[in-house]
């Protein structure tokens, strides 16, 4: 395995022979680096999935249709995922962490980039879906080797009493990114003709995203790969070890903690991305304005993120998960139709719904983790959050859109209200296991 000192040496990056404990403050900062700049990649895309790919490589269906083709493309990349964890969890083992992430982060932004540079279907024909639904797969697998552990370094490295409000500093990537990408695009539509912005405007987002993807990459390195953080790691014993091992001695952990979180995970994309694909489609409002009121909502989200720590510090965790669960399930039941209410009623529910999403979707990562040995955790809690965002995450544009097509919006509700119930089994499961242990 490649040295710490070998990799920095061949990073450029000084290496210090002063030895420091590194704090929960320093971690934090390469968490919220590692999140945001994945986060305003995934919605680059999400939001590009909806404005520009039903009309670029969908052209010879309806709007309706080509938005559900371009959701299914969306799809590939949450059915990747674990497979690029399978491969990437080996590169770690035998060249060491810091080699993974930089080949992740490397065909990340690649496959990003190279979107940027696609053909349209009147272009190229057919073969520009497949280029679509290959770099979308590229995306999915280089998400799979973009775990760095830090998220679970934080935990560990947390005061006992301060924990939820530690374990809530890797959920902020999400309003973060999701900000930043709906006032790109709000910018790029409002100040370009819609030809332009169809033909080499939309493109100008994927840029970015490729920029950030290599900051962020250096900035995570040059906290990864110090002697510091790589001792901390081993003595935590946060090291890759074999995925099939893991899944045969964590399988029913693994399980547990892939559906605790579905609840956030589901309505995770019922505030963002199949709210744009409803107004976009069943409305005359502009998508500027609604990607404003998205941003703004999401500046909501970030503040109930914040506040999920303090509140999970003092009633717990799993109480607040499952409190939240079962407001989400009560909002299922009446929010999504607030979406035919008009501008107040989508701020309503884009509003409320960001609420719920931060408190929940703020203490959602690695609720269980916990339950994993020392041995697996690393390992584990990768593969734990793949599938979640598979299971919770990856259709539920298609589900919801296609569902309130055919039975109406409250439809949709039900996809949402599922989560909820999963959520509120994985959590009784898990309390019943921990109390037999």
């Amino acid at each position: 395995m490649t040295s710490t000192f070998q990799t920095r040496e061949a990073l450029g990056l000084p290496i210090s022979k002063a030895h420091h404990q590194p704090s929960p403050g320093e971690i934090a900062i390469g968490v919220i680096i590692g999140r945001t700049s994945e986060f305003f990649d995934f919605f680059v895309y999400a939001i590009a999935s909806v404005l520009v790919f039903p009309k670029l490589f969908f052209p010879f269906v309806d709007a309706l249709t080509g938005t559900l083709y371009s959701f299914a493309v969306f799809s590939l990349a949450f059915i990747a995922r674990p497979f690029g964890s399978l491969v990437f969890m080996g590169i770690d083992r035998a060249y060491g962490r810091g080699t993974k992430l930089t080949i992740a982060l490397f065909m990340l932004g690649g496959s990003t980039a190279a979107i940027a540079f696609l053909p349209s279907y009147a272009d190229a024909g057919v073969t520009s879906i497949w280029l679509l639904a290959l770099f979308r797969l590229g995306q999915g697998f280089a998400l799979g080797g973009t775990w760095d552990g830090l998220a679970s370094l934080l935990a560990l490295n947390a005061p006992e009493n301060r924990r939820g409000w530690y374990a809530m500093i890797p959920q902020l990537g999400a309003p973060f990114g999701l900000i930043v990408a709906s006032a790109l695009f709000a910018f790029m539509i409002s100040e370009l003709p819609a030809d332009d912005f169809l033909s080499w405007g939309w493109r100008y987002p994927f840029f970015v995203a490729f920029a950030i993807n290599v900051v962020a990459l250096f900035a995570r390195l040059r906290i990864v790969v110090t002697d510091e953080f790589a001792n901390l790691f081993a003595s935590r014993d946060l090291q890759a070890v074999s995925v099939a091992g893991t899944m045969r001695s964590e399988w029913r952990t693994i399980v547990i903690g892939a559906f605790a979180p579905l609840a956030s995970f589901a309505l995770f994309h019922m505030v963002s991305v199949f709210p744009l694909s409803w107004v976009f489609l069943f409305t005359r409002e502009a998508p500027t304005r609604f990607l404003l009121i998205e941003a703004f909502a999401a500046a909501f989200g970030v503040v109930a993120v914040i506040a999920s720590g303090r509140l999970a510090d003092k009633v717990g965790r799993r109480r607040l998960l499952g409190v939240c669960a079962l407001g989400i399930a009560i909002f299922s039941g009446f929010a999504p139709q607030l979406l035919n209410a008009g501008t107040v009623g989508e701020i309503a529910f884009m509003v409320v719904g960001f609420v719920l999403l931060g408190l929940a979707f703020g203490q959602s990562s690695g609720v269980v983790s916990s339950g994993f040995s020392t041995e697996h955790r690393y390992t584990g809690s990768a593969l734990t959050s793949d599938l979640a965002w598979l299971l919770g995450a990856g259709f539920a544009p298609l589900a919801a859109l296609s569902l309130s097509v055919n039975f109406g919006l409250i439809a949709s509700g039900a996809y949402l209200l599922s989560g909820a119930l999963a959520t509120l089994l994985a959590l009784w499961l898990n309390t019943e296991l921990a109390s037999r242990n």
